[in-house]
């Protein structure tokens, strides 16, 4: 079994709603959530005049091959109605896998650990309340070390 972080975030129509059903998606075709961050209100990041999002990070267990992983939140995503229009465009749901395990992967279409997520605040805030102690694989500092050296100074708060 791997643990497997994923951080959820939408900033269209019922944002709330649209996190809880991912989460139900996710557990209902992918496996149970072992651990829920709190829900956090986030500035748009890369496309600034966009609306503020949720965002949420969830741990879960699985022994689901990550491409497998990734072929289920792709689905779940389109199937809350998830279109892909313009890179950082808005949406009613994003699932990004974060880590998967330890392990590096190095594909076209999937790269874990996430490449950006060390320079995010609204990744890092909600990662660090349920993962904090977390060992990234490549940069080998936990999650807290990564929060601390942060330069993104964008606004994210507890909803």
């Amino acid at each position: 079994m791997n643990d497997i972080f994923l951080l959820l975030g939408s900033n269209l129509g019922n944002r709330k709603l649209f996190l809880k059903q991912a989460i139900d998606h996710i557990e209902a075709k992918i496996a149970p959530v072992v651990k829920l961050s709190s829900v956090f209100e986030t500035q748009s990041w890369g496309k600034t005049d966009a609306p503020d999002y949720l965002n949420q990070v969830v741990q879960l267990r699985t022994s689901l091959p990550a491409r497998v992983l990734l072929e289920k939140i792709l689905a779940i995503e389109i199937l809350l109605g998830r279109e892909r229009k313009e890179k950082w465009g808005s949406r009613t749901i994003d699932i990004d896998i974060l880590f998967y395990g330890d392990e590096v992967i190095q594909e076209p279409d999937l790269k874990v650990p996430h490449p950006e997520l060390h320079k995010r605040r609204f990744t890092l805030e909600p990662l660090a309340e349920i993962a904090a102690a977390f060992i990234h694989p490549i940069l080998h500092k936990n999650i807290l070390q990564l929060k601390s050296e942060l330069i993104d100074d964008l606004i994210v708060k507890k909803v």
